[in-house]
């Protein structure tokens, strides 16, 4: 994998993101983002962003690690053994603890909708709990041992307290015994020891040890001889608490290291946590998406912009932020297998440079999981993405500007890993623009030959025809308003852009004078050259114009066609309804005259036959009656229906194919160009692109509806499936023979036959039976799905 990272500024960016941070680990983490080539981890990374955002906005749910303090001192301690961790850093261990529990529980209440997001608050043991708490009964908020600690240190500062009133006592005597001696009547402190101010002067009228002078020299700090040993005392009683407070934080720390393993993994899922939660605030400050990673090789950008850019408009002091955000005009582009490559030209300052920067950069914010700002963005999982863009002039490595980026493709050619996404920004500039031009040509058609995807800037006449002349690579435009002379950094995709270096130049201030001297010295070839892609930039803005009109034209009729189709549908119903009410009627007035007839027949036997020929006729008339319905079925109006597009792996889509458009329009292929399609329906010739068609089986097949009546006469509940199963094979020949029987009669094409599997008699049974019965065509065993051996599918005679 090889990616231009500084090139394009990609960890300017990280700093973006990991400003959103709220802890130490979380902000490391976020700088060290990098693009991966594993599909897995990049989905996973922007799922868990997903999650958060609905998280949010959904069910206003949301951790916080504002104010939590590093703990990786603390940590470090923990990991080494017999190392006493002090009070403060124990508090710290408690924090992360408890944060990283209420994290854990706020996301365990939505984790069946966030399992990204559980699968990191997962790892932290909700038993840790117990440990902050533990800490915090025994370390107070400012990192002192409470009291409760132990028997012993709270022994101990009873003492302490009682000593401290001893001397306090023993000192305020003396302090009045000293009278003009005493400086301020006050009891101070002195290398941990309880001492008097005594005049400079009256040394001599306190003994004792004097500790130190006053800034001044006026007064000296003398602890008195009958205090001495009362201070000895309470420094041994200092000395005490700090041993048992020692103990008692050892006991702390040993407690903790036991769940240092535990206590880590929490410490880690809080900075991802942390992270996830920069991403989403980042995602929301720039108005940025979650893109699609695909392996098909497409990159699509809608309306993407850049991240400084935008974030430099905003620290200009505009107050509204609305109108910051639109101050960046954002840019699209559209690369796939088809259509690999695409050649930017147009003015100088118009945002060539910043629209490859934009697609390389948010091309490595997506491969490292971070939301890109766009409207919508699909991204190829690239193994390398390659930008020679800027100046890379150096004298001390004695390198031209030509020559230094001469190098840095070479580099690039050396290191491109495919699938690829290479930006060359003024390709074969600093040399001889004849020359130039040749190798930028060159260059483009190299890395494409490796199966990168390549987007290039350029001034070069060569590499715009180069681009007009192949149909594979798409020629692109920075707009330049002629009348206002300023560029408006939109990306126009169609047709190559003029330079209009001179218009530029006067626009900075050069003489008008030397514009028309420089305009003069022009070849009439460059100038027709720039006279013809105005020309197109007009022709396209005017196309752009007739399409949208065309487009709503398109609308108007496709709604006219709807409402005549339904209409015609509304017509058609009616007919086959006239139709099924006169086979209704012709059928039921057979049914009488053949039942009165056979009433009269008085020979039983006889009766018994006809009986059965008329029920053969009813059966062949229903027959009958069905191909009519399905030969007027056919003449069927083309339907409006809704459609979506075809499936992947359906089958595939050709000229002469019967598709149906996303508004509804069914229609035959006529033409194919690329991959748009040009469909006839009707008197209505459209055109649409491939993806958005469905395919759709030819009316003749489809199936026809039987009529209510025919079903009415069917007696609307014959039998389409027996169950034989636990039957005798008398009890199963009897419900074979009449269930066959009523099946040809109700006109059933196919029924099914359960019979089990067991030691397999039933089922020779039921097969001896079907071979031998005239009224069955054939029969086989059911498919896994309809009972496998278990049943036999039987196909009946239409007669």
């Amino acid at each position: 994998m090889s990616y231009s990272v500084t090139t394009l500024e990609f960890n300017t960016v990280l700093e973006l993101v990991a400003r959103e941070t709220q802890t130490a680990g979380g902000r490391s983490l976020a700088l060290d983002l990098t693009p991966s080539s594993d599909k897995n981890i990049i989905e996973s990374a922007h799922s868990a962003v997903e999650e958060s955002l609905y998280l949010k906005r959904e069910r206003d749910l949301d951790w916080n690690f504002a104010g939590m303090d590093d703990p990786s001192t603390a940590l470090s301690i923990l990991a080494v053994s017999g190392a006493v961790a002090e009070g403060q850093m124990l508090l710290l261990i408690a924090d992360i603890c408890s944060r990283a529990v209420s994290a854990r529980s706020l996301i365990a209440q939505e984790r069946m909708a966030v399992p990204n997001l559980w699968s990191i608050a997962e790892t932290i043991d909700p038993d840790l709990k117990l440990v902050a708490d533990n800490i915090r009964r025994f370390v107070l908020p400012g990192g002192e041992i409470s009291d409760l600690a132990s028997g012993e240190l709270r022994r101990i500062r009873s003492e302490i307290s009682l000593q401290r009133s001893r001397i306090a006592r023993l000192l305020e005597s003396r302090i009045r015994a000293a009278g003009d001696a005493i400086q301020d009547p006050i009891i101070t402190v002195r290398n941990d020891r309880f001492v008097i101010p005594v005049k400079t002067d009256f040394r001599s009228k306190v003994i004792g040890v004097t500790h130190s002078f006053s800034s001044s020299g006026q007064t000296a700090f003398i602890e008195p001889l009958e205090a001495i040993e009362a201070n000895n005392e309470l420094q041994s009683l200092y000395d005490q608490q700090e041993r048992e407070i020692h103990r008692i934080l050892a006991g702390l720390t040993d407690a903790v290291r036991s769940r240092s393993k535990e206590i880590s993994k929490a410490a880690e899922a809080v900075w991802q946590l942390d992270v996830v939660r920069a991403k989403r605030q980042f995602c929301e400050r720039f108005s940025a998406v979650v893109p699609k990673i695909t392996e098909d090789e497409a990159l699509e950008l809608l309306d993407a912009r850049h991240p400084l850019l935008e974030e430099s408009i905003e620290s200009s002091g505009e107050p509204d932020r609305r109108a910051r955000k639109d101050r960046v005009v954002p840019v699209t582009i559209r690369l796939d297998r088809s259509r690999p490559a695409m050649i930017i030209s147009g003015a100088n300052a118009g945002g060539k440079t910043v629209a490859l920067k934009t697609a390389g950069l948010l091309s490595l914010l997506a491969l490292a999981g971070v939301p890109v700002p766009a409207r919508s963005a699909r991204v190829s999982l690239y193994n390398s993405v390659l930008a020679d863009i800027g100046d890379h002039q150096s004298l001390a490595a004695n390198l031209s500007t030509f020559t230094s980026h001469m190098a840095n493709i070479a580099k690039m050619i050396k290191d491109c890993q495919t699938p690829a996404l290479v930006l060359l920004d003024e390709v074969g500039t600093g040399t001889d623009p004849e020359e130039g031009s040749a190798l930028g040509v060159a260059i483009v058609e190299h890395f494409r030959s490796l199966g990168a995807q390549v987007i290039a800037s350029t001034h070069y006449e060569a590499l715009k025809i180069y681009a007009a002349n192949d149909p594979t690579v798409i020629n692109a435009s920075v707009e330049f308003d002629q009348k206002t002379l300023k560029p408006s950094y939109r990306l126009l995709i169609g047709f190559a852009g003029a330079s209009s270096a001179i218009e530029i130049a006067r626009r900075f201030g050069i003489p008008e004078n030397v514009a028309e001297r420089a305009r003069s010295l022009l070849k009439a070839s460059s100038i027709e050259a720039e006279r013809y892609l105005e020309k197109l930039r007009q022709e396209l803005q005017m196309a752009e114009h007739i399409r949208k009109a065309l487009e709503a034209e398109r609308e108007a009729v496709a709604e006219k066609y709807s409402a005549l189709t339904a209409e015609a549908k509304r017509l058609e119903g009616q007919r086959k309804a006239d139709f099924e009410r006169s086979m209704a009627n012709a059928l039921d007035d057979f049914e009488r005259s053949s039942k009165a007839a056979i009433e009269a027949i008085e020979d039983s036997a006889l009766k018994a036959k006809l009986e059965k020929e008329r029920l053969r006729h009813k059966a062949k008339l229903k027959r009958g009656v069905l191909l009519a319905l399905e030969n007027l079925s056919t003449s069927e109006p083309v339907a409006m229906e809704p459609a979506e597009p075809a499936a992947v792996g359906s089958t595939k889509i050709d000229i002469g194919s019967t598709v149906i458009t996303p508004i509804g329009i069914r229609g035959r292929i006529e033409k194919i160009e690329g991959e748009i399609a040009e469909i006839i329906a009707g008197r209505i010739r459209l055109r649409e692109r491939l993806e958005n068609l469905k395919l759709v089986a030819a009316v003749e097949s489809m199936p026809v509806r039987k009529p209510e009546f025919i079903r009415q006469l069917d007696g609307a509940g014959t039998r389409s499936e027996l169950n034989l199963i636990g039957k005798t094979t008398s009890e199963a020949e009897s419900e074979l023979d009449k269930f066959i029987h009523e099946a040809y009669l109700g006109s059933l094409p196919r029924v099914r036959i359960v019979h089990g599997f067991g030691t397999g008699t039933l089922r020779k049974f039921v097969h001896n039976y079907l071979k031998q019965n005239e009224l069955v065509n054939r029969f086989f065993a059911a498919f896994p799905h309809e009972g496998g051996s278990g049943a036999t599918i039987v196909e009946l005679k239409s007669d």
